[in-house]
């Protein structure tokens, strides 16, 4: 035991509540290449600190390495990431999320977070674990931060079940890819092509009327895809022109049918015994997503729009209120935000709006004037 560890000892231990980590030497002085994590100030007291740092003085003076408290934790056991993972589909996501949304995390979990760090204790688990993990979905960005937000998420969650210390959270700090912005907007002449195009799958039997009157809806409701595939005739109200949904993602709102909306509807067969606008044959006796998204495959490569998804004719409805002068707010409402933040993105759309139209103003003038 040199000096510097009795000073270590002495000094160190006495402000290790405001130090997050503290450095080993070897036997000769020399300093090793290692930092040991003692705790987070503000997450545990002086006391467990220097409780912490006697543990690991300790093996200094027994001649040991001094274990980081995630090795020691390997090396004791305890609740593993697999077994956080289990508590966290029953309890949270079984409880909490919607099927869709369960259906999601299961396969992050599945397929990225077990295969990885799921055998491994929760207090082994560090930061550059997470890293792997998310450098091992590199090629998949978006995918690759919502597994990192997941397991983020999973571990607040257990320490408040008591299953990982507290402030240990290895996927803080880990910094997100960033993420290409996927929307897209039809324009005027593609909104021209694509009703073109759907009246014509119907006509020659390239689409089924159901799947045609779907697509229909989305354009003219900005609804996203599970609104309109789980609608049920009991949140019809077409005297009212209105769809009430109970059960929307930010919660249960309503929806404004213009006119051409509710006629659609209105020639909507309803087959006996079926509560569904959109019948189909999957294990809900709905139409599917799925077949849905087929059709849609088809549509658009006829159309020319082979890089546009269902979920654009929701931006592009947004993107066609703002042409029209509506506000951010009113759009939020319109397309069922939870906040303002959510339809801010839209913004630069509606900068986009006024310089034409300040364009199409000065125009007039100057054709008046010059």
């Amino acid at each position: 035991m040199t000096a510097r560890h009795e000073t270590l000892s002495n000094r160190t231990v006495a402000a290790l509540a405001v130090e997050r980590d503290t450095v080993f030497w070897d036997r000769t002085g020399e300093k090793l290449p290692r930092r040991v994590t003692i705790g987070r100030h503000g997450v545990i007291n002086a006391e467990e600190a220097r409780r912490r740092a006697a543990l690991i003085i300790a093996r200094i003076r027994a001649g040991e390495e001094p274990l980081p408290l995630p090795l020691a934790a390997m090396a004791n056991g305890g609740p593993t990431v697999a077994d956080l993972a289990a508590r966290y589909l029953e309890e949270h996501a079984a409880v909490r999320l919607k099927p869709g949304s369960q259906t999601l995390v299961e396969i992050l979990i599945r397929c990225h977070i077990l295969p990885a760090p799921g055998r491994m204790p929760l207090a082994a688990v560090e930061q550059r674990h997470v890293i792997e993990l998310q450098q091992g979905l590199s090629a998949q960005p978006v995918t690759a931060n919502k597994a990192v937000k997941l397991l983020s998420h999973m571990y607040r969650l257990a320490e408040g079940w008591g299953l990982a210390p507290e402030g240990r959270n290895p996927c803080r700090s880990v910094e997100k890819y960033p993420e290409r912005s996927r929307e897209r907007f039809l324009t005027d002449a593609e909104f021209t092509r694509l009703g073109r195009v759907l009246d014509r799958a119907v006509a020659d039997g390239g689409a089924s009327p159901k799947a045609v009157a779907a697509i229909r809806l989305l354009m003219l409701t900005g609804c996203r895809k599970s609104e309109i595939l789980t609608l049920r005739w009991s949140d019809v109200d077409l005297d009212a022109g209105e769809l009430r949904l109970v059960d929307a993602k930010a919660g249960p709102r309503t929806v404004h049918l213009p006119p051409m909306a509710v006629e659609l509807l209105e020639a909507l067969p309803r087959p006996e015994g079926s509560p569904w606008v959109f019948p189909g044959n999957d294990r809900h006796g709905r139409y599917s997503g799925g077949g849905l998204d087929h059709v849609w495959q088809t549509v658009r490569a006829r159309a020319g729009l082979e890089n546009v998804r269902l979920h654009d004719l929701r931006h592009s409805f947004a993107s066609r209120a703002l042409a029209l002068g509506e506000t951010l707010p009113v759009i939020g409402k319109l397309l069922g935000h939870s906040d303002i933040e959510t339809t801010a993105r839209y913004a630069h759309l509606a900068q986009e709006s006024i310089h034409e139209t300040a364009e199409r103003i000065a125009g007039s003038i100057a054709s008046d004037v010059l």
